[in-house]
Order: structure tokens, then sequence, then C-alpha cells
């Protein structure tokens, strides 16, 4: 499945986007729809008029979502749907031909590559989608960055106890406690962490709106690629938004 790349966006999208969102994190979150205005009312139509996806750096039409780069970090950029989709709650997402947009996400890595300047190893990268309670914006987004390096360092601790079903971290990370189980393949088609989590959790299914689900690149027995999928279930009363983008580092230490 090809992307439709404009690499010029990428180092002016910001620019372009200071007009569009505000920096203040309570001014965006007074304006759940800014993502969906962006890519619907601006990304959509100019790739559609003028072959130029701006102020996103990528839209697919026939794949149906598009990238856009988030002001926030360096190296974030979003994978938001092209067509209107609350978010992880969404049962249109368990459909059964339902989009992968996990591996449509995993595609599009390459564009924090660029904004580095260099290729990662896979288990630097990850993908992230918030709870219902731990997001801000109302229609679906993936956010796709650098992994932080406590967590890579957890979960390469953690990986010969990760097996095939969903099992407790035996590692907090973040301070919140996750569930992981692992996949293997060099990307996520045929692997939809969202299915994943609704048919290998129990109650998952009936009611996704309280999972964040993470995914981090990962190679396995020295060879063999493949990614560790996290699960966590907001808590508030306890402090946990079930907010899995807690475990991206947007300034990408790693990386540099």
């Amino acid at each position: 499945m090809g992307l439709t790349v404009n690499v010029k966006w990428i180092g002016v999208a910001l620019g372009l986007l200071v007009g569009l969102l505000s920096r203040d994190a309570a001014a965006q979150a007074s304006n759940p729809n800014v993502l969906w205005q962006i890519v619907h009312g601006q990304c959509v139509p100019d790739q559609r008029q003028h072959r130029d996806p701006k102020p996103c750096a990528v839209v697919n039409l026939a794949a149906g979502f598009a990238v856009l780069k988030d002001i926030s970090g360096a190296t974030q950029f979003l994978l938001i749907p092209t067509r209107q989709i609350g978010g992880i709650e969404s049962p249109s997402l368990l459909a059964l031909f339902a989009a992968n947009y996990f591996a449509d996400a995993w595609q599009a890595r390459g564009l924090v590559e660029t904004a580095l300047g260099h290729a990662m190893p896979r288990d630097m990268l990850s993908l992230a989608i918030n709870s219902e309670s731990g997001r801000t914006q109302d229609q679906l987004h993936i956010h796709i960055d650098c992994i932080r390096a406590d967590v890579r360092d957890a979960l390469l601790s953690e990986r010969p106890n990760i097996g095939w079903r969903w099992t407790a971290l035996k590692t907090p990370l973040a301070g919140h406690p996750y569930r992981a189980m692992r996949v293997t393949g060099p990307t996520l088609f045929g692997h939809n962490p969202f299915k994943l989590l609704a048919w290998g959790e129990p109650g998952a299914r009936a009611d996704m709106g309280p999972h964040t689900l993470v995914v981090v690149g990962m190679v396995f027995d020295g060879r063999v690629p493949g990614f560790i999928i996290l699960d966590d279930h907001a808590d508030l009363a306890h402090g946990d938004w079930g907010s899995g983008e807690e475990l991206q580092d947007h300034a990408c230490a790693l990386g540099h």
C-alpha cells in the first residue's frame, strides 16, 4: 500500500499549524474537533484538488487515512482516518473488514526517521492511542513517535517473558500496570491491535473506551522481527487516565 508523501511539508507543517491550533493544551481540549477539521476541511480537499496534502504530510485517499505533524515535539506524527471515527471505543474498528490503522501507522514511521535525519532500530519506535478519558480530541488518531528510553529498557528486560497471550508485566511502565503480548512479522498487516485486545482480554470488546494501546517494534530471538503490544485500563481513582502516549518520548532522546 503506497503512501502519497509530500516531504517538503514535513518541515513546514508545524509553522502552518500554529495558526490553526493553539499551543495551549487547554485551548485544544476546548475544541475536541480540531484534528477532524484539519483533515476533513483542509488536507483531504487539498489532496483531491491539488494532489498536495498540506498541511498534512500524507493523505492516502484509497486507504482512508492522513498523517499530520503534531504541534508537540520535533518527531511526533499522528495518523488520522479520513472518515469520522470517535476513538478506541468505536465499534467500527472491530468490524469484519475494518481498516488496520495501526498497520498503516507503522508503515508511516519513516516520517519520524525523516524528521530525525536517519533510520531508527524498530525497537525505538512506537505507536499509541489514548483511552476515551485520556484524550483531548474526538477524532481517532494514533501517535507515531520514539519510545521512552526507560520503557524500551523495561521491555527488553521483560521480552523473554512476553508471550502470545495477554499477561501482566512485572515492571510498571510510567508508574502504571500494563499488560503485554507479542506478535511476529515485519509489519502489522494481519495483526490488528484493536481486535487482539477486544478478543483477547475478558470484557474488553464490550467496553473498549477505558483501554489504551501502545505498539513497540521489537526483535525476538536475535533475528525475528515483531512487536510488543501493550494495554492499560484507565483507573481515574488512582490517577491513571489510560494515556499510552505517556510511554512515548516526543523529544526522542534515543534518536540523538
